[in-house]
């Protein structure tokens, strides 16, 4: 994820007792809007509770994720709100926890039936709300259904395998080198926006930052951890680089559109539980179709 470019001096004034503009600035959190002993502690945190439930018990990790998506799902419904949508995030919910819990026990087409059936639920659902807004609230749920539930449904694919921990260790690194990489980059270097319109705080030298971070990460994970080729490693971080800018900045577009900062609060120094995810989201699918055509069934 490109990181933010650093931050505007803030208005003239300031209240008695409040730290003048020049002492917010040596603030860690100053230059990219974040606190960043906050976030750090919360980020390593919400990855440690990863790692540890990914190699112990694979079935916790499975739990761990269903719980974030659900926060996340919560997190929509509540951004959407303000612009007068009712997201059916009941039918949401029960069908995107079916089909993740198929997609680790049963495979990818139990997970396509349930998926069109929870779509028919939503429609179901929706029918007691009234004609008003209708199409507009079926839309929002179905479009919650592929953007999280749907997409974690990847990651439980990749699970399932005989070395699916690995697998999903792979993913998981390469999305944290895009996120970390793009950030400290960004930090240090980032002056020059990448998509002002969208996301005015990303930077040209973030993305730089992400590519080198990703690039490297999937030439020691990828021969290492699933013993694939350092090139099969260097385009599978290529990809998560280019599936988790497009998350990062196809959130961005959400809360612009929605006009808010952040999809919530639950996570100190860094929003929302949704901001969190939404590299990692896109970059699913992409990771589990590409170790699945370098590193297939045969060589595991």
């Amino acid at each position: 994820m490109p990181a933010d470019i650093p931050g505007e001096p803030a208005a003239p004034g300031h209240k008695a007792g409040e730290p003048t503009p020049d002492a917010a600035a040596a603030r860690p959190a100053s230059r990219t809007g974040r606190n960043l002993p906050a976030a750090l502690g919360v980020g390593v945190g919400l990855g440690g509770l990863a790692i540890l439930t990914l190699l112990t018990v694979k079935v916790t990790f499975l739990i761990y994720m269903a719980a974030m998506v659900g926060v996340a799902l919560w997190e929509l419904s509540r951004a959407v709100a303000h612009r007068g949508i009712r997201l059916p995030v009941v039918p949401v919910a029960a069908g995107g926890a079916a089909a993740l819990a198929l997609a680790y026990w049963r495979g990818e087409r139990p997970v396509a039936g349930c998926v069109a059936f929870t779509v028919i639920a939503i429609l179901a659902w929706r029918l007691r709300g009234g004609a008003t807004g209708y199409l507009r609230d079926v839309t929002a749920g179905v479009f919650a259904l592929g953007y999280l539930p749907l997409m974690a449904c990847f990651v439980g694919f990749m699970l399932a395998a005989p070395d699916g921990s690995r697998r999903t260790l792979v993913f998981l690194i390469l999305a944290v080198c895009s996120d970390v990489g793009g950030y400290f980059a960004g930090i240090l270097l980032g002056h020059h926006p990448m998509a002002p319109v969208i996301s005015p705080k990303k930077t040209w030298e973030g993305f730089g930052g992400s590519a080198f971070t990703c690039l490297l990460g999937g030439a020691i994970t990828v021969p290492t951890l699933l013993g694939g080729a350092v090139w099969q490693g260097i385009l599978t971080g290529l990809a998560v680089l280019a599936a988790a800018t497009l998350g990062d900045l196809t959130e961005s577009m959400m809360k612009r559109d929605l006009e808010i900062k952040d999809m919530g609060s639950i996570l100190p120094g860094h929003g929302g539980v949704l901001d969190r995810l939404d590299s990692l989201l896109v970059s699913a699918p992409v990771v589990w179709l590409l170790l699945l055509v370098f590193i297939p069934a045969s060589q595991r």
